[in-house]
């Protein structure tokens, strides 16, 4: 018998797979199984809407003239030189894919409107975490360097990032 997470799931949380000789996969197990490639799904989903993100940046940037770029402020935290670029994307594709399982959970819990689910939580999770810009604008390393200029206060930086956001909440709900 090959073990995998789905049996694995079902040996620890499921008596009654353990009764029946840990055979062939019970309901509760078709269900548990489904919910791993689910959740692996909303991830690969999340990890693909910040690259759709990330990519379009030079195109926001040039349209609403803000020299803000993520995918900057998150490289040029961890990595100096050309490095900053393949470290940032990293970071926000891991970033996506964790938003990912995060709407998975919530589309669990109301799966009727899932486009609306999506950017309306990635609108919320911009509206609550904005506010932090304060912190980059104050101690990142290269606080006003190309792509990381003062957030905060800047309306046109807020506008890139709600776009952008609701990009990833529709890119995520479609292929999620």
């Amino acid at each position: 018998m090959r073990i995998d997470a789905p049996r694995i799931y079902l040996l620890t949380e499921c008596p009654e797979y353990v009764r029946e000789g840990g055979g062939a996969l019970p309901e509760s197990g078709k269900v548990a199984a489904r919910a791993s490639h689910g959740r692996a799904r909303s991830a690969a989903a999340g990890a693909v809407a910040a690259a759709v993100w990330a990519l379009q940046e030079p195109v926001d940037r040039r349209l609403i003239g803000c020299d803000y770029s993520d995918v900057a402020v998150l490289g040029k935290a961890l990595a100096d030189g050309r490095a900053w670029w393949p470290a940032g994307f990293a970071m926000h594709l891991a970033n996506g894919a964790l938003f990912g399982l995060a709407y998975h959970e919530a589309r669990r819990r109301w799966p009727e409107r899932p486009r609306t689910l999506g950017v309306g939580l990635a609108l919320v999770e911009h509206a609550a975490l904005y506010p932090l810009c304060y912190f980059v604008d104050r101690f990142h390393p290269q606080r006003g360097a190309t792509g990381v200029p003062p957030l905060l206060k800047n309306h046109k930086a807020f506008m890139q990032a709600t776009w952008r956001h609701a990009l990833f909440g529709l890119v995520l709900a479609r292929l999620a």
